[in-house]
C-alpha cells in the first residue's frame, strides 16, 4: 500500500496550486487527476486567455450560505500575491474592464506555471486515476484507485462541481462530503445563459447576435451594468450570466435598457431637431433596429407617432417601460454551458480559516466543490488559489 502525507484529489486550479504548496512545504504529496489531461478549465476560461483574477476581489463579490465564510482565505491569500507567482515565472497581464486581469501568454502558460510549481515542490500529478472509494481507518484516509489503495493522514478535495461535464465533471465531492457527515446545499447552474420557449424564443432568436449595455437583475441580487447577448436560445453576455446566479426558477429578471441615465435626454434633443420622426426611428438611434421593433410591441402607438408629438408625460411612461423591462426565463442552459456551480458543501461544517472539516480531521474542502460561488470576471479563479493557499498551510 502506497502512503503519502497529504493526498489532493482533483489536479484543477485549486487541487495543482495547494499540492504545490503543501510540498513546498516538505510534505510528500500526491496529487489525483482523473482526465488525462490537467486544469482543463483553466485552459478553456477567458477564451483561452485566462481571466486568473480580479483586483477588486471582496468577499461581496461571492454568494454562499454564509456570507462572510470566505473573508478568511480572501484576506490571506490575495490578487496581488498571485501575480507575484506570475512574475516569478515571467509572466505578464493586461487588465480588462472591471478589475478582471488576463494572462497576455494565454491559458496554457498558466497551466505549464502550476505544473512548474507542483513539479519545483516535489509533489507527484498523477493523470487518469479514477477514484472508486474513499474511507476513514485509524485516523488515515484510504483511497482507491483501480486495484490501488493509498493511505494519507490528510485529504484535500478539490474535485470541482457539476459545471461543464463533457470536461469530466462529476459530483464526487459531494458523496464523499455526505459519507463524512456534511451538508451539502443543492448545487445548481450558475453563470449560465437564460432559456426562453414559445413567442419569447422565437423573438429573441430573430435578434441573435445583437449585444446592448444594460442593468440586469434578479429578484434577490445586485444589479449588473455589463452587456446582454441576445442567442437562438435566449440571453446571454455578462450581464445574464451575473444575474443567472441569484436567479429561481419561475422567478422574472428586470433589465434596464436606459443604463446611462441621459437616454431620455437624447430623445428630447431629436424632438427638437426631427420632430417628423418617428418614435421607432429615434430610437433607432441609441438601440439596433431589429431590437427597437420587439420593444415597440409593448407600446405600439407610441412607437408609429412623430417624436415631435409625443408629450413629456409619454416620454416618462416610455422611460418607465425601458426601464423596467421584465422578462422570465423557462430555465437555463443547464450544466452543459454553466461556467460553475452554485451551492455545494455545506460552509457551516468548514474551517473558515484551513478549509478543514469540523467533522473530519485532515479532511479539506476547496475551490468549486464548496458553497462559495464568485461573480464572473476571475473571481472564482481567486476563490481557488485562496482556498487552496488556506488548507495548504495546515493540511
Amino acid at each position: 500500500m502506497e502512503t503519502v502525507d497529504c493526498l489532493i484529489l482533483g489536479g484543477g486550479a485549486a487541487g495543482l496550486f495547494c499540492g504545490a504548496r503543501t510540498a513546498a512545504r516538505g510534505r510528500d504529496t500526491l496529487i489525483l487527476e482523473k482526465s488525462g489531461k490537467p486544469a482543463e478549465k483553466v485552459r478553456i476560461s477567458g477564451g483561452g486567455r485566462c481571466n486568473f483574477t480580479n483586483i477588486r476581489t471582496d468577499h461581496k463579490n461571492f454568494l454562499s450560505g454564509n456570507k462572510h465564510f470566505a473573508k478568511s482565505a480572501l484576506a490571506r491569500y490575495k490578487p496581488d500575491d498571485f501575480c507575484q507567482l506570475m512574475q516569478k515565472h515571467q509572466l505578464s497581464w493586461t487588465e480588462k474592464t472591471l478589475g478582471q486581469l488576463f494572462c497576455d501568454q494565454k491559458s496554457g502558460a498558466i497551466i505549464k506555471m502550476l505544473l512548474d510549481e507542483v513539479e519545483e515542490a516535489g509533489a507527484e500529478l498523477r493523470l487518469n486515476s479514477d477514484i472508486t472509494d474513499v474511507r476513514r481507518e485509524r485516523g488515515m484516509y484510504f483511497v482507491t484507485v483501480g486495484n490501488e489503495t493509498i493511505a494519507a493522514s490528510s485529504l484535500v478535495v478539490a474535485t470541482g462541481g457539476l459545471s461543464i461535464p463533457k470536461m469530466g465533471a462529476t459530483g464526487l465531492a459531494y458523496e464523499i462530503a455526505r459519507k463524512f457527515g456534511h451538508e451539502v446545499i443543492a448545487p445548481r447552474p450558475a453563470l449560465v445563459p437564460f432559456a426562453f420557449t414559445g413567442l419569447a424564443q422565437e423573438q429573441f432568436a430573430a435578434l441573435s447576435g445583437i449585444s446592448v449595455d444594460v442593468e440586469a437583475r434578479a429578484k434577490c441580487g445586485p444589479a449588473f451594468r455589463e452587456n446582454l447577448l441576445f442567442t437562438h436560445r435566449g440571453l446571454s453576455g455578462p450581464s445574464i450570466l451575473q444575474v443567472s446566479s441569484y436567479w429561481k426558477e419561475g422567478e422574472s429578471v428586470q433589465i434596464d435598457l436606459f443604463p446611462q441615465g441621459n437616454e431620455l435626454s437624447k430623445l428630447k434633443e431629436m424632438r427638437e431637431i426631427y420632430p417628423a420622426r418617428t418614435l421607432q426611428v429615434a430610437l433607432s438611434a441609441i438601440f439596433p433596429g431589429r431590437l427597437v421593433g420587439l420593444l415597440s410591441d409593448a407600446l405600439p402607438e407610441l412607437f408609429k407617432k412623430p417624436i415631435g408629438q409625443i408629450s413629456n408625460a409619454d416620454f416618462v411612461k416610455l422611460e418607465s417601460q425601458l426601464k423596467h423591462w421584465r422578462v422570465k426565463p423557462a430555465g437555463t442552459e443547464g450544466w452543459r454551458t454553466a461556467e460553475v456551480t452554485a451551492g455545494g458543501i455545506d460552509t457551516n461544517a468548514l474551517s473558515s480559516k484551513t478549509m478543514e472539516s469540523k467533522h473530519q480531521a485532515g479532511l479539506y474542502f476547496i475551490g468549486e466543490c464548496v458553497d462559495v460561488t464568485g461573480w464572473l470576471g476571475g473571481y472564482n479563479f481567486q476563490w481557488a488559489w485562496a482556498s487552496a493557499a488556506a488548507a495548504a498551510k495546515v493540511a
